[in-house]
């Protein structure tokens, strides 16, 4: 029945009792790994040592800066830190190093609710009015903690105006107020921030880091995960422990419980380490046929040719530091593996592969942007070939020392007065007879054949050879032509042999004077 006031009041019967037919929706309670395994606390923090070091000390010291900058490639706990130093500045009865991350205050740090630690992300609030309300309301105390904490992610991406309007307040914040701020790209911000800040770099994990942390997170999921196949999403990963987590859990909800390695080089297209071990085992021998077989068959496969080209180059950078660190690992390639390509390796000087690794290194660069990547790696592999085949000035150099090793050296004679002389030269036949020079067209006295004697003659005087010349000379022979007249010839007495002029030093020298001592002998002139 109708009021007179012409309202109708319905009345609705409120029950738990729902319609047949409708389905009942669970309730979503699933997180990703990334959010679940989150670093809760200075010690969850993994492969970032030096920064929590330093963060920890800080806090024992009370010596607290005013603003933080944290600098490292994606995935590396840039945010995490952050919030970790978060909760030990505002935690109950901080700041604390050992607080409790599942009190009330770190809990509502931890899920970004929180009125005393402000979240902003520098990508969406980069303006100059928007700096402007924050420089504002950081005069207003905090709720609950004792800091009041303003953390910007990506702060690169602010204008400049935007960091000209947050310079004053940076510089001089008031007492209650810490700014933390976070990027991957430190070269884009601001001298005069930087300046400003106490600046940490967080570097990327360690590929054996990251393979533990997948382990640990499989065992306590119940997921069988190899230790291969970590160690394969580890090294995809590139030293993001985010992107490691993200990749896990897609091979959960690809694979199941049992995760083995050939699942993760299907889903991913990554390859595995025995093929690049033969691809590098195909380098150093010069195989070029059998290297470009294997990129054509990784090709068809649909593998990333670039992540190829780099296991390949970190392959022969550990083989060039294991020549001269034979402690070094051997980049995850299995062992039987590795010694067999330190065997191969052992012929090759580490200057030539040194020069390997530039070629891959230019060619890597060119994949960056090329369309046909096959065709540069090919080109690559090709010419890393040509280059640990030619032979340069070092390999020269090398064959030639050795070489000098094999030369017999001159044996040394030490003589009765102690001096050290060369090997003494051969002692000059005896001289029967010294006979002139034979002109040609003018009559020569020639002396008659020698005798052949029974005893080898002494030696004979200048003298006394021209002593014993014959007195009359001998007929010139006979011939068609007139001959000559005779010309006075000089006495025979004054006959003498031209001699060739000799230097006195060379008599003079030691090694003449003592073989003269060591064999009696006198010098003929």
């Amino acid at each position: 029945m109708p009021s007179p006031t012409g309202i109708f009041f319905v009345s609705l019967k409120l029950s738990n009792d729902k319609p047949p037919g409708i389905p009942t929706i669970p309730p979503v309670s699933y997180q990703v790994f990334a959010r679940k395994y989150r670093p809760k606390t200075f010690d969850d923090v993994l492969g970032q040592e030096h920064v929590v070091r330093t963060l920890r000390n800080a806090i024992a010291q009370k010596r607290l800066a005013h603003a933080y900058l944290f600098v490292g490639p994606r995935g590396t706990g840039k945010t995490s830190t952050a919030r970790i130093l978060a909760k030990a500045l505002n935690c109950p009865g901080g700041p604390m190093i050992d607080f409790n991350p599942d009190d009330d205050v770190c809990i509502e740090i931890a899920e970004g609710r929180s009125l005393d630690v402000l979240e902003i992300d520098g990508a969406s609030n980069n303006s100059v009015d928007q700096i402007r309300e924050l420089r504002d309301s950081v005069r207003f105390a905090p709720t609950r903690g004792q800091f009041k904490i303003y953390y910007i992610d990506e702060v690169h991406m602010l204008s400049n105006a935007a960091f000209n309007a947050l310079l004053k307040t940076l510089e001089e914040p008031p007492p209650h107020v810490k700014f933390i701020f976070a990027t991957t790209e430190a070269n884009k911000i601001l001298p005069t921030i930087l300046s400003r800040c106490q600046r940490f770099d967080l570097r990327p994990i360690p590929t054996e880091t990251i393979a533990k942390h997948l382990l640990h997170i499989a065992s306590a999921e119940g997921i069988a995960l190899d230790q291969s196949a970590a160690w394969a999403i580890a090294k995809g990963a590139d030293g993001g422990m985010r992107d490691a987590q993200s990749m896990l859990d897609q091979l959960v909800a690809f694979c199941g419980d049992t995760i083995t390695e050939a699942n993760v080089l299907d889903v991913f297209g990554f390859t595995s380490r025995e093929k690049v071990a033969g691809l590098a085992a195909t380098l150093l021998a010069r195989d070029t046929p059998a290297a470009l077989a294997i990129i054509h068959k990784e090709a068809e496969t649909g593998r990333d040719l670039s992540q190829l080209l780099g296991e390949l180059i970190g392959a022969l950078r550990g083989l060039l530091v294991a020549k001269l660190d034979p402690s070094a690992d051997g980049e995850g390639i299995p062992e039987n593996l590795w010694a067999e390509l330190i065997q191969a390796v052992a012929k090759y000087q580490p200057d030539r592969i040194l020069a390997t690794i530039d070629a891959f290194a230019d060619t890597e660069g060119r994949m960056k942007w090329a369309t046909n990547k096959r065709l540069h790696f090919e080109l690559g592999i090709i010419k890393a070939i040509q280059v640990l085949g030619e032979m340069r000035i070092t390999d020269v150099i090398t064959v030639l020392t050795r070489g000098a090793d094999f030369l017999p050296s001159a044996p040394t004679e030490t003589t009765d007065r102690g001096l050290q002389s060369a090997p003494p030269p051969p002692a000059p036949e005896p001289v029967a007879q010294i006979t002139p020079p034979e002109p040609e067209p003018a009559p020569v006295f020639t002396p008659p054949p020698p005798q052949p004697d029974p005893e080898p003659p002494a030696l004979l005087s200048i003298e006394e050879i021209i002593a014993r010349a014959p007195d009359e000379p001998i007929p010139a022979p006979e011939t068609d032509r007139p001959a000559p007249e005779p010309t006075p010839e000089p006495a025979p007495a004054t006959v003498q042999p031209s001699q060739p002029a000799v230097d006195d030093s060379f008599y003079q020298d030691p090694l003449i004077q003592a073989a003269l001592v060591r064999f009696e002998g006198k010098i003929i002139r």
